[in-house]
């Protein structure tokens, strides 16, 4: 968690770019992201020096070891005046970028060993078309002190700035694209709750949210009581102590996203790095293209134990470039079916999922809809269904959704639901955080979530579960196989929810009428009353 004069350092920030003509957040975060970059290098560079120092063997520099080479290192650069700052960046520093990006491709993404380039992770080749679009020269002097007095040391609170910066995204990107606000993504995450040993993707990664999210998740379920602290403002830290057997797997081997859009990568690469995740396999790819079946062979199927997303809802669509594996699942050009049926073969038998979706996947009524509905009840485990309120994606947009909740194989028996009617914040476009009885659903959603899930990894009977959630007048109920599949596969809420309707006692009609005459004598007594005042 932030300190309160952090939060208000970031903010006066912010507010100095939009002020200096930045008003574009992605921009404004871009920007920033160069810097925390430039900054990062330099001192990943001071750290290598000093090992090389201590154990007197030599080390692949990443600047080079001349005065011009030197001046490129953060340390050298950040008290230059204005001008000169701006055209030092532009002309040189964001260059050098454009190299480094060549070396992070040419070994696979990552640096040699020990190197800064190497420490960096994959995030140097989404650097190589950095450019510095601040023109206003004071905007930039502050950007760069602002930058220059982050505590990057600290790696549990470098994280959070990060995510307090992206907090700021208000607009949906052109392919349907948006932040899934933070709270979701945390529930989620309990929901399944992610193994240390565990590959996750996440197959629409946006800014990284659902993987730099899962990586908190982890510090906090996996920190001893040695391990825990809090900060001046009160704030829990978790250092993730316990994990240390599986470093090497976190860093290299757990964490997969793909995305697009070329500043999405950028974003998410600095996000994990700033979760203290320095090798995520972020890399650009349409995970709907037939790209995938020669660029990524191995993760198009049967690879990832846990795939949590959000895809777009919306985007064109050539039908000519779509992977024919996922149209022999269900034909169709709707992203949002296409994205599930990707999940579903990407995932290794009894690997498990959390998907985001918009409601007419619940419902729809076309062929291709119908038909992948059977593929998660039939030949899979469809385990949960949340509805979710119509304002929880609010300002970005307004569409009904739901959390689906399966598994890779087998067969469903019956189907969780949990009709979540708010989630802690105003459905408006403002979404204010609400507090008091009733505001927050999500707690609850998880706590009987996670009591279902005992029951059947209990292996109790089905009468058992049926009498602790058959009433469907609950917010959490079950719902058979049977049942759906009598209904055309339809898994909306509404079609199984019992609304129970309570009875009210109505008065006499004469004895209404008899009070209503009452009243309107006394009313007509006051008015003489203000008559003969006047």
């Amino acid at each position: 968690m932030l300190t309160g004069k952090l939060r208000n350092d970031i903010d006066k920030l912010w507010e100095k770019f939009w002020t200096g003509g930045i008003t574009n957040p992605l921009t404004v975060i871009e920007q920033i992201s160069y810097l925390m970059f430039a900054r990062m290098l330099d001192m990943q560079e001071d750290l290598a020096e000093r090992k090389a120092r201590r154990t007197g063997k030599s080390f692949d520099r990443l600047f080079p070891d001349t005065p011009e080479g030197q001046l490129l290192r953060w340390k050298n650069f950040h008290n230059l005046g204005g001008s000169e700052l701006h055209k030092h960046l532009k002309q040189k520093v964001y260059p050098f970028f454009a190299t480094l990006g060549k070396q992070s491709d040419a070994a696979d993404g990552l640096g040699a060993e020990g190197s800064a380039l190497g420490a960096l992770g994959h995030i140097g080749e989404y650097m190589q078309d950095a450019d510095l679009e601040i023109k206003n020269e004071a905007v930039l002097t502050s950007a760069v002190e602002m930058v220059n007095a982050l505590p990057l040391t600290q790696s549990d609170v470098k994280g959070d700035i990060y995510e307090y910066l992206l907090s700021k995204l208000t607009t949906a990107g052109i392919n349907g694209q948006f932040r899934t606000p933070r709270h979701i993504i945390d529930a989620m995450i309990e929901l399944i709750a992610p193994q240390p040993s565990d590959v996750i993707c996440d197959p629409s990664c946006g800014t990284a949210g659902f993987l730099a999210r899962t990586m908190e998740y982890l510090n906090q379920v996996h920190s001893s009581d040695a391990g825990i602290f809090t900060d001046e403002d009160g704030n829990l830290h978790y250092s993730g102590d316990l994990l240390e057997p599986y470093r090497e797997h976190i860093n290299k081997h757990m964490f997969w996203g793909f995305d697009f859009d070329t500043t999405m990568l950028r974003v998410s690469s600095m996000n994990m790095m700033l979760h203290g995740v320095n090798g995520a396999n972020i890399h650009y790819l349409d995970t709907l293209n037939k790209d995938i079946l020669e660029k990524y062979p191995q993760q198009q199927e049967n690879f990832f134990d846990v795939v949590l997303a959000n895809p777009p809802f919306k985007g064109s669509l050539d039908d000519s470039n779509v992977n024919p594996r996922l149209t022999e699942m269900v034909k169709t050009k709707k992203t949002e079916l296409l994205f599930v049926a990707h999940i579903l073969r990407s995932l290794k038998l009894g690997g498990r999922a959390a998907v985001i979706v918009p409601d007419g996947v619940l419902f729809g009524g076309s062929k291709a809809h119908q038909q992948l509905r059977e593929e998660l009840l039939d030949n899979n485990q469809l385990e949960g269904v949340i509805s979710l309120p119509s304002g929880v994606f609010r300002p970005y947009a307004g569409v009904s959704t739901a959390i689906l909740m399966f598994a890779k194989g087998g067969t469903t028996e019956r189907v969780w639901f949990y009709d979540l009617q708010a989630d802690g914040y105003s459905l408006d476009d403002k979404r204010i955080e609400l507090k008091g009885e009733g505001s927050n659903d999500l707690p609850d959603a998880i706590a009987q979530w996670k009591k279902y899930r005992q029951l059947v990894e209990g292996d109790v009977s089905g009468n058992t579960i049926a009498a602790v959630f058959g009433d469907k007048t609950k917010s959490a109920f079950v719902v058979s196989a049977e049942d759906i599949a009598a209904k055309k596969y339809d898994l909306s809420i509404n079609r199984y929810k019992e609304i129970v309707h309570q009875h009210r006692e109505h008065g006499d009609p004469k004895v209404i009428l008899q009070k209503l005459r009452e009243l309107e004598r006394e009313i007509l007594t006051e008015l003489d009353d203000l008559e003969g005042m006047l």
